[in-house]
């Protein structure tokens, strides 16, 4: 394999001359310039990124930090983030936190250790003292899908209230009256924000939120079947499951089958979180779809703001509802999405 040594000979100048041109450098004449560069690509020389790395300061690497990488919208939104970073020159490491805080933190701390220019993170919880630590210390950081409030960094996020308005409309419209949800960890600001949202727009139609149609979930499939089968032995079940996440969509699915129920003719579904299987299952879910790609592509754009000195900005775009059958209905004609919305911060 080529070295920087075996370059300048090739182009006739020296080792110098030939780091100024790799890291653009002025001061090198357009002829030098032109045999260097074509040293370059006859003896296919790769720059060793580390060492350069140390000269310039930069890694061109930036740290993601998912809740949890089987949740399909994360994995959606890791895909979304690394295409992004790799139009714009960058790496990405991705670091799973599997909804812990302390292997959340663990990523953060190695990724931290391995000199990334950035960090996007989707929090586990609201307060990691390491994450803030991070902050304080000038750590360029953006918070993509989930947030800790107080903290002074970008949030790029999506906004399911009018969505979780929609719903309720449609499963009021419908006839249901008995409201259920399986909710996600209160820890974290999609878990309490969805409930809230729930609440509110029930509240809207005259509809109470009662203790026992409230079920703590933790974004996984397997308490989304526990509280679900706790749903099912209350003396009158709820008429509608709406699951804050995808997974625990699913483990409610799971709950209800085993039961011998059908869905929706004993029990209707819903959930937040869109996800392509949706419409294979029998019968397809009617959900809340986040624009996850874009999330990715916006959070990444405003971590490269922050790390070449521009100001960047807080994104929120709006979810939707999908109607599918799993509610008692026909799907209706697919409705344009709402005009994006952003936020300053």
């Amino acid at each position: 394999m080529a070295g920087i040594k075996d370059v300048a000979a090739a182009a006739g100048v020296s080792v110098a001359t030939v780091s100024r041109v790799l890291n653009g450098h002025p001061s090198v004449s357009a002829e030098a310039r032109a045999r260097v560069m074509g040293a370059v690509a006859e003896l296919e020389y790769r720059p060793n990124a580390v060492a350069r790395s140390l000269r310039t300061d930069q890694t061109h690497t930036l740290g993601l930090v998912i809740s949890d990488v089987l949740n399909p919208y994360f994995t959606e939104l890791a895909r979304s983030v690394e295409e992004e970073a790799r139009a714009l020159g960058y790496s990405v490491i991705i670091g799973n936190a599997d909804e812990r805080p302390e292997l959340q933190d663990h990523h953060v701390r190695n990724l931290l250790d391995r000199r990334i220019d950035g960090l996007l993170v989707s929090p586990t919880d609201g307060g990691s003292p390491l994450m803030l630590d991070a902050v304080r210390a000038g750590t360029p950081m953006v918070f993509v899908d989930r947030w800790i409030p107080g903290v002074d960094v970008p949030v790029v996020r999506a906004d399911g209230r009018g969505a979780v308005r929609d719903l309720v409309a449609h499963l009021h419209g419908l006839g249901h009256r008995r409201l259920a949800i399986i909710a996600g960890p209160a820890a974290t600001t999609t878990g309490s924000e969805r409930v809230e949202a729930f609440r509110a727009a029930l509240a809207e139609y005259g509809l109470h939120l009662p203790d026992a149609y409230t079920g703590q979930g933790d974004f996984q499939a397997e308490s989304g079947r526990r509280v679900t089968e706790g749903f099912l032995d209350l003396p009158e079940p709820p008429e509608v499951v709406f699951a804050a996440d995808n997974l625990m969509a699913l483990g409610a699915l799971d709950a209800v089958r085993a039961r011998g129920l059908r869905v929706p003719d004993d029990i209707a579904l819903a959930a937040f979180d869109d996800i392509p299987w949706f419409v294979h299952t029998d019968p397809p879910v009617t959900a809340i779809a986040q624009p996850t790609g874009e999330l990715g592509r916006a959070a990444v754009r405003a971590l490269v703001d922050r790390i070449e000195g521009r100001t960047p900005r807080s994104v929120t775009l709006p979810a939707r509802l999908v109607v599918r059958r799993s509610c008692g209905a026909p799907a209706p004609p697919t409705l344009s999405p709402s005009p994006v919305q952003r936020s300053t911060s």
